[in-house]
């Protein structure tokens, strides 16, 4: 055998070899397509919605008539002297636009919405500054973080209890009701969402005329009270 013979065969080898690569590449591929694309999806949901019904649909929060008001997981914006009020947030309480306002401590703007917020809630509360727990002047760095401190949740009891026309003690009980976050790691805390569905399920206010703002289809919206 000559050596372009040799050659010639050679060639052809590394042809067919490079011809059965790409077909096992191109075979690997379309099954972890259809694995990874199709059927991990598919198990995962099917067995998500089935373990954890309330989770898969996005925590829900409804009122006592069924009404869906929002998710637990999302902050609102709260105003009315009836309702809780929970942290600021950079990101407008918007779970579409999740973020901090990635501002340093020594950033002068950061400092001025700081104070102003606490000379508001000093005002709004009949407190003195430094009474105020510093989960209701930071901001989270999620922008829509639902939960605030058991400290700061009882700062606001006495205002609530006034506007709703009942007494304090009623309105600690249902913080103690919607504490979570109760166990042995981290500190107690308290979804305001929740706790104020509570406070208008028990105590409705003539104030109010309608069900808090339902959120939109997608990205739970933000009203400005629960109205």
């Amino acid at each position: 055998m000559n050596v372009d013979m040799k050659r010639q065969i050679a060639a052809n080898d590394d042809v067919l070899q490079a011809k059965a690569s790409w077909g096992n590449a191109l075979r690997f591929m379309v099954v972890m397509a259809v694995l990874l694309g199709l059927i991990y999806p598919l198990v995962t949901t099917t067995l998500g919605g089935w373990l954890f019904p309330e989770q898969a649909q996005g925590s829900l929060v409804r009122d006592v008539s069924g009404r869906v008001v929002g998710s637990s997981l999302v902050s609102q914006t709260f105003v009315s002297d009836e309702y809780f009020i929970g942290r600021p947030s950079a990101a407008g309480n918007d779970a579409g636009d999740v973020s901090g306002s990635n501002l340093a401590p020594s950033n002068v703007s950061l400092r001025e919405r700081a104070q102003a917020d606490a000379n508001a809630i000093a005002q709004r509360e009949n407190v003195s500054v430094d009474q105020i727990p510093v989960d209701l002047i930071t901001a989270s760095g999620s922008g829509i973080d639902p939960h605030i401190s058991l400290e700061a949740a009882e700062l606001q009891v006495a205002r609530v209890a006034q506007a709703r026309g009942i007494d304090e003690a009623t309105v600690t009980a249902l913080i103690d009701q919607a504490l979570e976050n109760t166990g042995w790691l981290g500190s107690p805390v308290v979804n305001v969402l929740r706790l104020n569905v509570s406070l208008d399920d028990r105590f409705p206010v003539s104030s109010t005329t309608a069900a808090p703002l339902t959120p939109a289809p997608v990205t739970p919206t933000a009203s400005d009270t629960m109205e």
